[in-house]
This record gives structure tokens, C-alpha cells and sequence, in this order.
């Protein structure tokens, strides 16, 4: 979700490097993700007095062309759902250190050489969602607020506030902030995300090219769901969501506003676009994805209990089965001609619940609780609905002979890696 505001060596010779790209049948693909950069000032300089009125006369006449008194109403369901969540969306302003290497800064004010300053790296979108007391929740992307030093979040009135970063996730992209609640009069309704139909209406609402352009309105519809979508943010983490696809407009600053149904109820986060398919130079024009209201809702919650989201792990390294030729299927997994999706292990690592489980290197999962799955986005999003200490049936492929194993889920993801970091660094 240009930046909106969006995998190892081969091994026995099969093993495919990835980048950012969609999954599921959508490849190729550059995603654009992130928040409007703004290191170099201002990107378009507008001159003139704005709207002008061009008066015209019939010719040979002397009457003056004048301004008709007839009042059109133009409201329509669009306008009315506008209305009901614009306030509650916001600029998120991420300011980091810069160093001044003149005497006299911008605004005349002199001071020593190389101090540290914060100013604004790049800005994009939020969404208040909830108030608390003297507090006010923002929901918006992980990488708008990526690098920060400093927050601030630009009302719909155009007032500036501070803000706090609660917690992030860069899995699905997805952070809180907090700021004050004084002069907040609305907040954000969510709706079912699980209820949306392709076709109906989508609006998107956010700051696209930054605040300069804040409370931006396009309008499109919802053109497919449960997109896999995944990249790698710039600190070499994994992003997968399960997105909804859209061709409402959304450029760079658009990232964590909002994507709402006609209802007015936020139905998803808009995290990043394809800007142009990959290789080909051919420029793509409205496919932009969002984050499912149900999936935010879930993440937020843990942000802002524990600052961070806790999923229990398995303990492998995966590759679809889709990227793996049918001559390796074959002669490498030794697979029957009727698995054709699934999901690879690579690696098991050890004192794991995938290895305590009796899983190996080459087993192809294709089933998890009964329910098939055809790639890696689709096993996550089954595990990540787990908690740790439950419980995780997994059907898979060794060779030509399919079994079943019971795997118990007793182990952190975030603990397990750093346990493995840990390992990868030279004894001290």
C-alpha cells in the first residue's frame, strides 16, 4: 500500500529468492508503500488566486452573465458517509533528527554547528478510533511512523498535537499512537470487514502528498478480498496481509487512513499500492490494498495492551509449493500429480514445536485444522489466530504419503527470534 501510506539461498537447487511481490496470483508487481517523504520542502508551488469564475456575454448583447440562485443539493451516500468519519481522520507526522550544519537555522535562530534537530521526514495518515478519558487512540501503518523520534498527528481543523507511539506490529503493518483526547469530538466506527461483497462501494480518506492535502476524498470500489499481499519493509521485516484490493485512488501519504464503506464504518487501512509491474515498466493504475477492519481490530487490541502483538510460532522456514516446478515437485518431494498447492518446509529449527512434532525439511503442508491452504499467507494467517499454548493440527505431504500431526504451540515467535539472532552472532 511511489511509497504508500508497501527469501533465501537455493537449497538442493529449487529454492527461489523473493522480493516484494504479491502472492496468490498476483506477481510481478512493484508495491509501492509508505508515507509521503518530505526531506525536500514543498513538491509543488502554487501560484495564482485559486478558483476563478470566467464571465462570458452573448454577443450583441449588454446583459452581464450572473451567478444562478438556484440551489442544487448534492448530497448523495458518499457525501453522508463522508461526513460521518472525516473528522476522525488525521496526518501522522513522523519527525526525525537531522543534523544543521549552518550557524543559523531556517528561521534565524543561530546556534552551535551540528546540532541534532528533529524535523518532519515524511508524513501520512490515521484514523482516531477510540477515546479514553484525557487519551485518544490513532491507528495507522507501522512504516508512516518507522524511524520516528518524534510524532505529531495534524488534526481535521488543521491543529497540530504530540503524540505517543503505544506500539507497533510490521507484520501487518499496522501501529497505534496516543494523543489527547481535549479537542477530539469524533472517532471512527470499524465495520465487519468478513461482510464486504467485490463491487460495492470503497471511499478512501487520508493526506496524499502529506497534510498539505489532508482529508483527501477518492472514491472506487471494492475489486477483490483476501488478497495475499507481501513485501519487506526497510528494516528487512516481513509484511503479509491478507488485504482488501481497491481502485479508489491512494498515493503516497494515503498510507494508514481510511478505507469506508457506504455505511461510513472503516472496512480497512490502506497500506500500500502497485505503482508498476515489475521488469515490464508498465505503469498500473488503481490497485490499491487495505488492511481488513476485523485483522486491525484484532492487532490493535494487543497494541495497546502489551506495545506489541504475540504470536506463537512453529518453527520452520517456508516457500509455496506454487514456485517450486512441477519436474522438482516430482522428482525432489516426490509428490503425487494431485498436490498441486501446499506450503514447503525448508528448515526446521531445533527445540521447536514443528520439530518436537516430528515435522521435516521437504514435508509439504497442506491442511491446517482440516482447512486446506494453498501458500505460505494463508498457513501464517491460520497460526497467527492461535494463542500460545494451543493446540495445531497439521496435514501434510512426505512423498507420496499424507499424514496428520498434532503440534502444541508453546513457544513466542518474537522470543524464538531473537533467540535465533542470538545464535547467528560471533562468540564474545
Amino acid at each position: 500500500m511511489s511509497r504508500n501510506d508497501e527469501t533465501q539461498n537455493h537449497k538442493n537447487g529449487f529454492f527461489k529468492k523473493f522480493g516484494i511481490g504479491l502472492v496468490g496470483g498476483v506477481f510481478g508487481g512493484i508495491l509501492a508503500v509508505g508515507s509521503f517523504y518530505n526531506f525536500s520542502g514543498t513538491l509543488f508551488n502554487n501560484s495564482g488566486s485559486g478558483n476563478q469564475t470566467t464571465e462570458t456575454t452573448n454577443s450583441g448583447s449588454n446583459t452581464q452573465t450572473e451567478v444562478s440562485n438556484i440551489k442544487v443539493n448534492a448530497t448523495s451516500d458518499v457525501t453522508e458517509a463522508v461526513k460521518k468519519v472525516q473528522d476522525a481522520v488525521v496526518s501522522v507526522i513522523n519527525l526525525q533528527s537531522t543534523q544543521s550544519n549552518s550557524l543559523e537555522d531556517i528561521f534565524g535562530n543561530s546556534g552551535n554547528a551540528n546540532d541534532n534537530t528533529l524535523q518532519i521526514a515524511s508524513e501520512g495518515s490515521g484514523v482516531i478510533y477510540k477515546k479514553d478519558g484525557k487519551d485518544a487512540y490513532v491507528v495507522t501503518n507501522n512504516h508512516v511512523v518507522e524511524g520516528q523520534k518524534g510524532l505529531e498527528v495534524m488534526l481535521q481543523d488543521g491543529s497540530k498535537v504530540q503524540a505517543e507511539l503505544v506500539g507497533t506490529d510490521a507484520f501487518t503493518d499496522l501501529a497505534v499512537l496516543k494523543i489527547s483526547s481535549e479537542n477530539i469530538k469524533n472517532v471512527a466506527t470499524f465495520g465487519d470487514s468478513e461482510s464486504l461483497n467485490v463491487g460495492e462501494p470503497a471511499i478512501a480518506i487520508g493526506s496524499p502528498l502529506g497534510s498539505q492535502y489532508a482529508n483527501s476524498v477518492t472514491q472506487g470500489i471494492v475489486s477483490s478480498l483476501n488478497r495475499p499481499v507481501q513485501s519487506t519493509n526497510e528494516a528487512g521485516e516481513l509484511v503479509s496481509i491478507n488485504a482488501i484490493q481497491t481502485d479508489a485512488a491512494i498515493n503516497p501519504g494515503n498510507s494508514g487512513g481510511a478505507l469506508i464503506n457506504i455505511a461510513g464504518q472503516v472496512i480497512g487501512i490502506n497500506s500500500s499500492k502497485i505503482a508498476s509491474s515489475a521488469g515490464s515498466g508498465v505503469s498500473v493504475e488503481g490497485m490499491g490494498f487495505a488492511i481488513p477492519s476485523n485483522d486491525v481490530v484484532e492487532v490493535i487490541k494487543q497494541l495497546e495492551d502489551n506495545g506489541r502483538v504475540i504470536r506463537p510460532a512453529l518453527g520452520v522456514t517456508m516457500i509455496d509449493l506454487s514456485n517450486i516446478s512441477v519436474q522438482q515437485q516430482r522428482e525432489i518431494l516426490k509428490l503425487p500429480e494431485s498436490v498441486d498447492s501446499g506450503v514447503v518446509i525448508r528448515m526446521v529449527a531445533g527445540a521447536t514445536p514443528a520439530e518436537k512434532a516430528g515435522l521435516q525439511q521437504y514435508d509439504v503442508i497442506t491442511k491446517i485444522d482440516g482447512e486446506k491452504v494453498t501458500n505460505s499467507t494463508e498457513l501464517r494467517a491460520a497460526l497467527y489466530k492461535k494463542k500460545i499454548g494451543d493446540s495445531m493440527e497439521i496435514t501434510f505431504f512426505r512423498g507420496d504419503e499424507e499424514q496428520t500431526v498434532t503440534v502444541e504451540l508453546t513457544v513466542d515467535q518474537s522470543i524464538l527470534q531473537q533467540e535465533q539472532q542470538e545464535q547467528l552472532q560471533p562468540n564474545q
